[in-house]
This record gives structure tokens, C-alpha cells and sequence, in this order.
């Protein structure tokens, strides 16, 4: 069903007349197509839709509506239904909701859920925002070592319709410490008298739970997981990241990423579509106004060599063109390391390697340019002013090109984000060093300007 089509069997379904309709079509569409749609009613619509579903199918569907959207939900649902709700959540959807409610709202909700609930609820919710245990779930199977492999597939039977995945179990001791994991698949091949000990994977990949998200997406795009565990400090398992919440991390992670690199501030959980002027307003002042007393500097080196600019007057036409490339030069050299390092291709180590090719690579870049550039200098001034434009040209690219590079890395090594060394930032002061540096050698080279008499 496309889309038109399917906007016109959502509203009629609002008619009382046909109020099984929307069970039936959600069990024949793909959630996320239908709350796709959802977000587009009104708030009351969706309520009226989402109150006629059976608690599992609307918990399901409600885990496709945007974040925003969700808040308004929940604040026109009947408490008793916004209980049932949370109860056939999945864990991990459970906690990001609860976090998002109110401290009103979420005292009203705790004691209408059960305890196992809870105390799920509270356990994901005390990881630190931005950690990989903020984002696992504690929907998952274990296996013991000393289970034969039809145990262990009778077992999972058993907590299959409340796992994320049972394709991928994990073993553990007495205690709960991970000791390895073991493919359904392995399972149901084996011999019946195989124990789970000696068919699982020893040595399995995991993440703690305190480590910096990004690090789930990593792990599981290196090693082809289709979950990661995730411990905690006494290497007990606490939960695991499934690879389309790990999808999400790294698509949040990115677009951050790009925001930052525009010189804006996060707007991580914010829809820009529906996002107010006031709030844009404010996650965009921030850089553009510190970075107007950025260019003040600009402006002083000009100022310094305002004698030169007024007897050679030749430099003015070069000026924009010049520093221009070494702000180009920085933000692409800025945002090839801002996501190396983002990826982990490039670590804080590798900066001495990285700095000495980047020196090697724009001096070739300023090279070429300078040589493409000198022509137009000898038409408009003549040989001293297109030496001037050559030997400028080279400094200021490769000191953008530096600057760019080595600022991700700097931020690195004070923990700060590297992207943070966003395009305005590395450009303003690319600018800064490019004037200097053009007018400096325009003193080298033509020498003072003249006094007049």
C-alpha cells in the first residue's frame, strides 16, 4: 500500500463505524509506515487510533513515533492505559520514555507498574546519558555452560517472546559473568548430547557499560554482530545493544556530528522540522557570535598593514581569494580527522604521522595553487606582485591545511568532541593566520610602503 493510500485507510479508520479497521491494518503495514503517518494528526487522532489497539501491537507502533510526538501522547492516554503501555514496552524504549516524562509525571507512573518493572525502569535509566548502558536493553536470553544443546534450545523457547534476538545467546556462571556466547544455529546442528560449554565462543566481544556509546556501533560494524553485551564493572552482564539500536546511535552520532561541523550546537532529541525559532535561535547564536569577535583579528592585521594595502593597492584584489582558500583548505583537512577519529581509523597517537603527511599533502596542494594563481598576479601587478600571491598562496594553504587537521586532535586529547572544530571555526581562524601571512610577505618581498613627504 503506498502512501496516499494508506493516509486514506488511517483516516477513515478514525470513523466509529470502522473501529477494527486500524487493528487490522497495523498487523498488514509495517509500523514504522504507520506512525510515520500518525505524526502528521492531530494528537487527539492519534490517541483515538492508538486506544484500539491491543497493548502489545500499540506498544510496538508506539515505538515508531518521533520523540516529541510520543510526550503528547501520553499526556491525553487515561493512566491506566499509559501503565499498560509502559508494561509491554520494550525495556530499553520503556527507559528512554521514562527519562523524557516530567518528575510529576514519572511519580504518578512508577507505582502503577509492576515491581520487576521497576526496578528495570530504574537500572537502565541510572546510566549516564551518552554511555552504552544508556542505550542496552535487559530483554535478553542467557544460557548456562552445563546445558545440552536441546535444553538450551528448549530454554530459549521459553523466553523468545520477550527477547530482542535469540539468535545469539549468552553464557554465563553462577554469578552472572559472561563466559561466551552461542549461535542459535550451533545449537540446533549440534549433537544432542553437546553442552552448551563446549559450543559456545570463548573470549566474546563486549562493551562496559560505561563507556562512550559510539563505541557500540563501532563494535558491532568491525565484528558482523548482530547484538553486543554490555558489562559492568564486576564483568557480570547487565544487558545488550542489538544492532538497530546501535543503527540509531550511529545515525544520532553522525548528524551531530554534521551539526557541529555547521557550527551549531547539538540538537540531539530535537526535530528540526518542528523545531520552534526560538530553539534553532539558541543551538545557532552560539558560534556565529563568538566567532563575529573571531574575525576582529582579520580585521587587526589588516589594520596593522594599512600603509602596505594603501601604496600597493594591487593586494586588495587578491586578498578574498587568498584567504578564502586556506579557510577551504582547514575545513576540509577539519573534516576528513573529525570523522577518522570519530570512526576510530585515526587515534590521538597517530597525530605526529598524520601532521607530517599533511604537511607533505598541502604543500602539493599549495603548490599547484599558487602556480595557477601567479599568472593572474604578473597580469594585475606584475612579477613582485605575483611572487607576493605565489609564496602566499603556499603558506596559507598549508597553515590551514595544519590547522585544520591538528584542531580534532587537540580538542581530543583536552576530552573534548572533535567535531566541535566545526567548518565557521577552523575557517575564522585559517582567516586570521591567512592575513598575516599575505601581508607579511607583501612587506618581505615589495618591502615598506612608502612615507610621504
Amino acid at each position: 500500500m503506498n502512501r496516499e493510500d494508506l493516509d486514506r485507510a488511517l483516516r477513515a479508520a478514525l470513523d466509529p463505524a470502522a473501529a477494527g479497521s486500524f487493528a487490522a491494518l497495523v498487523r498488514e503495514q509495517h509500523p514504522a509506515d504507520i506512525a510515520a503517518l500518525l505524526d502528521e494528526f492531530s494528537p487527539s487522532e492519534s490517541t483515538l487510533l492508538l486506544l484500539r489497539l491491543p497493548a502489545a501491537d500499540r506498544a510496538e507502533l508506539f515505538g515508531y513515533v518521533e520523540p516529541e510526538s510520543q510526550l503528547a501522547l501520553l499526556a491525553l492516554f487515561p493512566r491506566r492505559e499509559v501503565a499498560a503501555l509502559f508494561a509491554a514496552m520494550d525495556a530499553d524504549e520503556r527507559a528512554d520514555l521514562f527519562l523524557r516524562l516530567g518528575e510529576t509525571q514519572q511519580r504518578d507512573l512508577l507505582p502503577a507498574l509492576a515491581q520487576a518493572e521497576r526496578e528495570d525502569i530504574r537500572k537502565l535509566a541510572s546510566y549516564d546519558e551518552g554511555s552504552a548502558g544508556s542505550v542496552m536493553t535487559s530483554d535478553y536470553a542467557t544460557l548456562t555452560p552445563d546445558l545440552s544443546a536441546p535444553e538450551a534450545i528448549e530454554q530459549l523457547r521459553r523466553v523468545a517472546p520477550d527477547a530482542e534476538t535469540i539468535y545469539q545467546a549468552y553464557v554465563v556462571d553462577g554469578e552472572r559473568r559472561l563466559v561466551g556466547t552461542v549461535s542459535l544455529r550451533d545449537l540446533i546442528v549440534a549433537p544432542a548430547a553437546a553442552r552448551v560449554g563446549e559450543l559456545m565462543s570463548r573470549d566474546p566481544v563486549y562493551v562496559r557499560a560505561e563507556q562512550p556509546r559510539e563505541a557500540v556501533g563501532q563494535l558491532i560494524g568491525k565484528y558482523d554482530l548482530i547484538a553486543l553485551p554490555v558489562i559492568n564493572g564486576g564483568d557480570r552482564l547487565v544487558g545488550i545493544v542489538t544492532y538497530d539500536d546501535a543503527l540509531d546511535v550511529v545515525e544520532e552520532e553522525a548528524t551531530e556530528d554534521f551539526q557541529k561541523g555547521g557550527g551549531s550546537l547539538s540538537f540531539r532529541g530535537l526535530n528540526i522540522v518542528e523545531a520552534s525559532a526560538w530553539q534553532l535561535y539558541r543551538r545557532r547564536i552560539f558560534w556565529l557570535l563568538l566567532l563575529v569577535f573571531g574575525n576582529l583579528f582579520s580585521g587587526a592585521g589588516i589594520a596593522f598593514f594599512e600603509e602596505t594595502i594603501a601604496a600597493y593597492i594591487a593586494l586588495v584584489f587578491f586578498m578574498p581569494m587568498l584567504i578564502g582558500s586556506g579557510g577551504n583548505a582547514g575545513s576540509q583537512a577539519s573534516t576528513l580527522m573529525v570523522r577518522a577519529l570519530a570512526t576510530g581509523d585515526v587515534e590521538l597517537r597517530d597525530w605526529g604521522r598524520m601532521l607530517g603527511r599533511e604537511f607533505a599533502v598541502a604543500g602539493l596542494m599549495g603548490a599547484t595553487m599558487a602556480l595557477a594563481v601567479s599568472s593572474i598576479g604578473l597580469l594585475r601587478g606584475g612579477p613582485e606582485i605575483a611572487m607576493v600571491v605565489a609564496g602566499a598562496m603556499l603558506a596559507i594553504v598549508v597553515v590551514g591545511s595544519v590547522i585544520g587537521m591538528s584542531l580534532p586532535f587537540l580538542l581530543s586529547r583536552f576530552r573534548l568532541d572533535p567535531a566541535t572544530a566545526s567548518a565557521p571555526l577552523v575557517t575564522t581562524l585559517a582567516d586570521a593566520a591567512g592575513v598575516v601571512i599575505y601581508l607579511s610577505i607583501a612587506v618581505l618581498v615589495l618591502g615598506e610602503a612608502p612615507t610621504s613627504a
